[in-house]
């Protein structure tokens, strides 16, 4: 195998491969005798055929398994001798194209090497942690919040109206051309106003209804409705309101405590307390880390390899473009050519993913079975019932595996660069710590 250097360009880089023929002749013979003992050929017993005959018979299949292996090898050994990483997979491609048995092969190789990163010095990177603790207030509007959510409906005054977040108890019949149809009709219904239960308008239509009103509500069943013999049809619903109710938040008491799974008041102020304290400490730690990141990237300056600048920029632009254009489910959409605001960010995210990737790599971290099973378990609860079939995608889908491993590597590298750096703790409040996680989107 003879490996000429054809580009060295930055990090630009291009060989010209070649497979002698009798290289190739000898990694066929070398295949041949290794299958002959297992072939069997008419007239000839079960390892007895000729070498010539066998070679006649798959050296071809074989010549081309030789040539793939070769090659392969070759630009395997290349690596390893000569330390460089692809920052993707190298192109190969044949250039005598008028080859025919008997030729050597001739293979151009390119790629673009990932850079050499510099070394940083963390012990000099200056770091400030929010601090907020879960004060009696942020816990009382907790709690309010759950009262709220585990309100009660009381009966309002005689004559008074119904007004939008009231529920109304109502006898209802649904007639489409005059005919009540199958499953439109129910007694002593407690509806919500506003609660979005029932069709577009017909909620709408009972505020300001009174106990012992009858109405009319007329509605049009959407197009796309569930049931096609009511799809996109108008409907009219003969409505008698039976009770006018407005919302009670319910007391915050022991009794509340227990519908949350709490034994008693002061155990589900503990449980709050707990639960903010763990949101305060996400928000603070995802402040810190953009921080860190900003420090990172001012820190270290190396070339970036072209092509994953620009598939980055790309991936940047597509989604940016859908996030613009939520209508448009698909990829069926323009060529979208990413702006150099794009081609900014990218670069910035290609340098620091590089550089979280090999500071991780010094660190000998990794992406544990057990941590890659909870990630797995925990994503696979958003399709219930689909748990088993979400397991076996993932497990057959290198890709999505790769996707969901890199979040959880990089929180880890970030996670050790937080023990290397200087982290000074400061004490804040809820809403300064609002405005901090608000400010990561600008």
């Amino acid at each position: 195998m003879q490996v000429t250097e054809t580009l060295n360009e930055g990090l630009k880089r291009g060989y010209k491969l070649v497979v002698s023929a009798d290289e190739l002749d000898a990694k066929v013979n070398e295949k041949l005798t290794e299958a002959a003992p297992d072939i069997e050929m008419k007239g000839f017993r079960k390892g007895k055929v000729p070498m010539a005959l066998l070679k006649k018979q798959f050296g071809e299949r074989l010549l081309g398994e030789a040539m793939q292996e070769s090659v392969d090898g070759a630009m395997a050994k290349h690596l390893e001798d000569s330390g460089d990483r692809p920052a993707m997979q190298p192109k190969l491609e044949m250039t005598n194209d008028d080859w025919k048995p008997g030729d050597d092969v001739e293979v151009e190789m390119t790629y673009e090497a990932l850079p050499e990163i510099p070394e940083v010095d963390l012990s000099k990177i200056k770091l400030e942690k929010l601090v907020v603790e879960a004060d009696d207030k942020a816990i009382d509007e907790a709690l309010a919040s759950l009262a709220e959510n585990a309100q009660n409906f009381e009966d309002r005054k005689k004559g008074s109206k119904a007004k939008e977040g009231d529920q109304v108890v109502i006898d209802f019949v649904g007639k489409v051309d005059g005919e009540a149809f199958e499953g439109g009709s129910a007694e002593d219904f407690p509806l919500a106003l506003g609660s979005g239960q029932f069709i577009p308008g017909f909620e709408e239509q009972l505020v300001g209804a009174k106990a012992g009103e009858e109405k009319a509500v007329e509605v049009t069943f959407p197009a796309e409705y569930g049931n096609a013999d009511l799809a996109g049809k108008p409907a009219v619903f003969d409505v008698t309101v039976k009770a006018v109710k407005e919302p009670k938040p319910a007391p915050i008491d022991d009794e509340l405590a227990k519908k949350f799974g709490a034994d008693d008041l002061e155990a589900l102020k503990g449980q709050i307390s707990d639960r903010l304290g763990e949101e305060y400490g996400g928000a603070s730690r995802a402040v810190m880390k953009r921080a860190l990141l900003d420090e990172l990237d001012k820190a270290v300056s190396f070339d970036l390899p072209p092509s994953l600048v620009d598939a980055e920029a790309g991936q940047i632009a597509h989604q940016l473009w859908h996030e613009e254009n939520p209508d448009v489910q698909g990829h069926d959409h323009p060529e979208i050519e990413p702006t150099d605001e794009h081609k900014t960010l990218a670069e910035r995210r290609v340098r620091l993913g590089l550089l979280l990737a090999e500071l991780g790599r010094v660190a000998e971290i990794e992406v544990t079975d057990a941590e890659m099973t909870q990630a797995v378990m925990n994503q696979a609860r958003q399709y219930p019932g689909q748990e088993r079939e979400f397991f076996e995608f993932v497990q057959n889908n290198p890709g999505m595996r790769q996707q969901m491993q890199a979040p959880i590597f990089e929180d880890k590298v970030v996670d050790h660069i937080f023990e290397k750096v200087e982290v000074k703790e400061k004490k804040s409040t809820k809403a300064a710590l609002e405005k901090a996680v608000e400010a990561l989107d600008d």
